[in-house]
């Protein structure tokens, strides 16, 4: 039975319900994992979202951060944050099951400025999520592992990797720390099916015509455990959204799984 995952920054789950909803009555993956939802919890719009057909489990904050899980499957709350002992981040990380599956949906610090306190708590984050997926799970399952995780990879990640070298998401130290979490035991299934360059999730809002000129980062991404990575059959990015009217910056990716 196909599953067909989504993840998608949507800054802001309120203010984008006018693109989320048609998209979601229009394409209508199984499941969408959503970051910056930027809502309480009280105040999710889980009326229109089960309306839509969808149920939904989310953990969020006023105006910063939040994450959420919505599918047409039945899902399971597993847990939401990290329980290490240091700060939980409940409105950056939530787990789902859905049909033996379980999803990990992240959304991880952007960093501010390679000086700034931030920068470090996000590499701390990504050792804390190695640890995390050590302590509670294994490789040899199948899981995934989605969501904005404010890291441009590799030069085909960026539109212009010799002007942005150095940024926060394009930085060899976080490189480096994504790939500790990767080498866990995960498959970037986007690049399995899509090696091409150009191939972009965000769009800065400064730029008016970003996306027409191609000007993007591939921070989003969905990772898989081997074994379900290699029942993935495709992924894409799709644009439209993004060209939406009030748009988010970021444009969702969908990856399809053969189960």
């Amino acid at each position: 039975m196909p599953l067909v995952v989504a993840t998608w920054n949507v800054n802001s789950i309120r203010s984008r319900l006018h693109v989320l909803l048609p998209w979601l009555d229009e394409v209508g993956p199984d499941v969408v994992c959503l970051q910056e939802t930027k809502v309480q919890d009280p105040d999710f719009p889980r009326g229109v979202v089960e309306e839509s057909g969808y149920r939904a489990i989310f953990r969020g904050e006023k105006a910063y951060n939040g994450v959420a899980i919505l599918s047409k499957r039945p899902i399971e709350l597993a847990c939401s944050g990290f329980d290490d002992g240091g700060p939980a981040d409940e409105a950056r990380l939530i787990v789902g099951e859905v049909d033996g599956v379980t999803i990990v949906n992240t959304y991880v610090p952007q960093g501010r400025a390679p000086d700034h306190e931030m920068f470090a708590y996000k590499l701390e984050w990504f050792a804390r999520l190695r640890a995390f997926f050590e302590a509670h799970f294994s490789s040899e399952d199948p899981l995934l592992w989605v969501g904005d995780l404010n890291v441009a990879p590799e030069a085909i990640d960026v539109w212009d990797p010799k002007r942005l070298a150095g940024h926060v998401c394009f930085n060899p130290q976080v490189t480096e720390a994504l790939e500790n979490v990767r080498s866990w035991g995960w498959v970037d299934v986007f690049r399995k099916h899509v090696p091409d360059a150009g191939q972009y999730t965000y769009y800065d809002y400064r730029t008016n015509e970003g996306v027409a000129e191609g000007k993007g980062w591939r921070v989003d991404h969905v990772h898989a455990t081997r074994p379900l990575a290699d029942q993935s059959t495709k992924a894409s990015i799709d644009l439209e959204p993004r060209r939406a009217p009030r748009p988010s910056d970021h444009a969702p990716m969908l990856v399809e799984f053969d189960l």
